[in-house]
């Protein structure tokens, strides 16, 4: 009988269904990403009981370091002397691109790692070929994801062979399944510590209190109290430090809390976005709700219509409950079929979200966590449509039916208002978000940085790898090289610079001093050394002063930024005042215009520029050259390192890159916004439809006495528009406040204004309009001698 009744009614059924399915497949993905970011490194052994040593430097009177990383040393004190510690293990991220030579071939690497002997015990990897065992026993040795091998050797057996990094062989031991999506540690390749360690520098820089390399987990026994652990290490490291350096302190982590850990100045993992969670769990509901409303919506709308078919059900005997199961079965029909066409839906979509996000998510019919997902879909999805309409259908006294009385206890379908004004309400919220995160992305990409960044690439020179170099060879190997890039026709200018401008994330604090600076006041400050060159080419403004003068000696000296000249709290006249830095001691020769060296969340902190070009080229190309430009600079870096890939990076990808997030976050709920609309469009032409449905008799009766189709158009539509009025009015300062909230992440952002929302209130309006008027103007151009002539 469900069957028959959702078959009679085909275009009820298919707008339900199409609504639903949608909301439950865009639901399913959302939730498969947060469960996802909600799950992240859970799945190791005793996860409960392993954490991460966190730093906290006391650098200034006001203001405190967090690091990830803490001292070698500090783990060979720990596991001797504080008993609660079960298991240690330490990590440390390779920096830049690792090159591994395999036989004539170079193969770069950029997610690479040393790890120690106790990795393994602490953390699960499944093994397919060869074992930690033999990956400890010998320093010089490799283990591959599954992807690195196969990218490495292609079918060949990986196990055995050997790889060169610098001037050292090293074997490959084990190959091991690639990481879960929901993994904090995506090296491709891992090598021993002892292997790094193996040079009596780097030994001797690893015993040192004052060495902040290596990040380092414990695996505490049960029960311990994890603030007197992080007392004790404090003790130890209190015992050992030089007296003199800034104050630190311990506390520890949990495993499982790192992700959307936010407060560190060096992060070495992916890191997640508690708030970002949270707005996609609060939409995902939104969504799923949204498609609910439809089938409550449309369900009780043709209440009328099906009351005569339960009134007489009753009379000829069917129980209240037998009336509930069966509407509790239409509406598990209805949602099974929504499952199947969101499964459908996920399947196609999940390839493209998965490259999106950025994450090996699992095939939804084969994850048990995705299943799980499904299933209690489906459940709410259920119980969500069934519950209520299957109460109000089987309630019906069919007395009152038959003498006309109305059905519903809220008059004139004032609950199917209030669910449309909800519908729409979610829409212009998800609308008027949309256009917010678009103005500020593009606040972002307009504001002027302080510098221009156009047609400027950029890439570091290792001439490290070049044995038997020393450093003045080395510096004039630098220089021949940049005198070669800027001969070049297809190349304007050409600057040497120690670090990336864009996203500059480098500070110190200490080893600064000018007149007047009170003795315990230290500020973080960003040091940039680069040539005489560099402020043409990034067209860097001036305040006052000038800039480094390659004719005369500014080796010693140094140009301030607006910021630093401020919070140095330097008296007139700036210019020709002494600065000691690092060891080093000059006058301040300049005073630049403030630039933002970092993404536009932060506020612009004091920066030191000195002259002391480092291993970095920015090459501008002319207008038009820039593919030339590039092919020229492979051909000199290959002209020095014929072994090595050429690698560089245009300094608007290293922008963009800083907003990727955002961006991610923009399209979603783009999309998702979309979507919503797409669901409440569906329910107002299922309503509409009804509407003109149940009112084709008036409307032929008003044609007969002369309305015009204008006139019909307006008395149907007059509701809709109403209620999408009402649901803007709710949204208006819902959406304010929580755009508000995402906005104040960006320490420079846009203003929100009233047209805005404006604006997301008619985009709904209009959306509105169009697709009631489909089933409106149906109606009011009907003949209407068709519907007055039978009852």
């Amino acid at each position: 009988m469900a069957w028959r009744n959702l078959w009679r009614h085909k275009k009820m059924t298919s707008i339900n269904v199409a609504g639903l399915g949608i909301g439950m497949a865009a639901a399913v993905l959302i939730a498969m990403w947060v469960q996802n970011e909600l799950s992240f490194d859970r799945f190791q052994p005793d996860a409960d009981n392993i954490y991460r040593i966190k730093t906290k430097i006391n650098i200034s009177r006001n203001e405190n370091w967090e690091w990830v990383t803490a001292q070698y040393i500090l783990g060979d004190f720990a596991t001797r002397q504080i008993p609660e510690i079960d298991g240690l293990a330490r990590v440390r991220t390779y920096y830049g691109d690792l090159n591994l030579h395999d036989g004539a071939k170079v193969i770069t690497e950029t997610q690479a790692a040393y790890v120690d002997e106790g990795w393994f015990k602490m953390f699960h990897y499944d093994f397919v070929k060869g074992s930690p065992e033999s990956f400890v026993k010998n320093p010089f040795s490799l283990i591959l994801t599954e992807s690195a091998a196969k990218k490495y050797f292609g079918n060949q057996d990986p196990v055995g062979r050997l790889l060169r990094i610098d001037t050292n062989n090293f074997q490959v031991q084990a190959v091991v399944k690639d990481y879960p999506a929901n993994s904090s540690f995506r090296y491709n390749v891992l090598i021993p510590i002892a292997s790094q360690l193996a040079d009596p520098r780097e030994m001797q820089q690893a015993m040192r209190w004052s060495s902040h390399n290596f990040v380092t987990f414990l695996k505490l026994k049960r029960g311990s109290n994890t603030a007197a652990v992080s007392a004790k290490l404090t003790d130890i490291l209190n015992k050992h430090k030089d007296k003199g350096e800034d104050p630190e302190s311990y506390s520890l982590i949990k495993l499982a809390d790192m992700h959307f850990e936010n407060d560190v100045q060096n992060a070495r993992f992916i890191q997640g976005n508690r708030t970002i969670v949270n707005v996609f769990i609060v939409l995902a509901s939104l969504l799923l709700a949204t498609a609910c409303i439809n089938y409550v919506n449309l369900t009780t709308a043709r209440a009328s219509l099906r009351s005569k078919e339960v009134s007489v059900r009753k009379i000829v005997g069917a129980g209240r409950l037998e009336l509930f199961r069966q509407f509790m079965v239409e509406s598990f029909l209805v949602s099974l079929l929504a499952l199947l066409l969101a499964l459908v839906l996920v399947q196609a979509a999940l390839p493209w979200f998965s490259a999106f996000a950025e994450k090996n998510f699992a095939n939804p019919f084969t994850s048990p966590a995705v299943l799980c997902i499904l299933s209690g879909t489906l459940l709410v999805s259920f119980l969500l449509n069934g519950l209520y309409p299957a109460v109000l259908l089987s309630s019906f006294n069919p007395l009152n039916v038959f003498r006309g009385r109305s059905l519903l206890k809220f008059k004139d379908g004032a609950l199917r208002r209030v669910l449309v004004v909800t519908q729409f309400t979610i829409s212009v919220i998800l609308i008027g978000g949309t256009l917010v995160i678009y103005r500020q992305l593009q606040f972002v990409q307009t504001t002027d940085p302080g510098y221009n960044r156009t047609q400027v690439f950029s890439f570091r020179f290792p001439f490290w790898t070049i044995p038997h170099f020393d450093d003045r060879k080395s510096d004039e190997l630098l220089r021949t090289v940049k005198q070669q890039l800027k001969a070049q026709a297809a190349t304007s200018n050409v600057s040497m610079a120690d670090a990336g401008l864009v996203n500059f994330g480098n500070t110190n604090t200490g080893g600064y001093d000018w007149a007047g600076r009170p003795k315990d006041f230290n500020i973080p400050i960003a040091p940039l050394s680069v040539d005489p060159d560099f402020k043409d080419l990034m067209e860097i403004k001036m305040k006052q002063g000038r800039w480094f003068n390659s004719e005369i000696s500014d080796r010693h000296n140094v140009i301030l930024n607006e910021t630093a000249v401020a919070l140095m709290g330097l008296r007139e006249p700036i210019i020709g005042q002494r600065f000691f830095h690092q060891r080093d001691t000059g006058v301040i020769i300049g005073v630049v215009k403030d630039f933002h060296y970092a993404s536009l969340r932060d506020k612009i902190g004091p920066m030191i520029i000195t002259n002391s070009p480092g291993v970095g080229y920015y090459i501008k190309s002319r207008p038009g050259n820039t593919a030339a430009a590039i092919a020229t600079a492979g051909k000199i870096w290959k002209a020095y390192l014929p072994d090595l890939p050429f690698t560089y990076d245009f300094l608007d990808d290293s922008y963009n890159d800083l907003y990727k997030s955002e961006h991610q976050s923009s399209l979603l709920i783009t999309l998702f916004s979309v979507i919503a609309i797409f669901i409440s469009a569906l329910g107002l032409l299922g309503l509409a439809a009804f509407a003109a449905e149940r009112k084709v008799k008036e409307i032929g009766i008003r044609k007969v006495l002369g309305a015009s189709v204008q006139n019909i158009v307006g008395l149907l539509s007059v509701d809709f528009v109403k209620m999408v009025i009402i649901a803007s009015i709710i949204a208006f300062p819902i959406a304010w406040w929580a755009m508000n909230k995402w906005l104040q992440d960006f320490a420079y952002r846009i203003s929100l204004s009233w047209w805005i929302f404006a604006g997301a209130a008619g985009i709904a309006l209009v959306i509105a309009l169009i697709t009631v008027s489909f089933q409106v103007i149906k109606a009011a151009v009907a003949n209407p001698v068709n519907s007055l002539r039978s009852e």
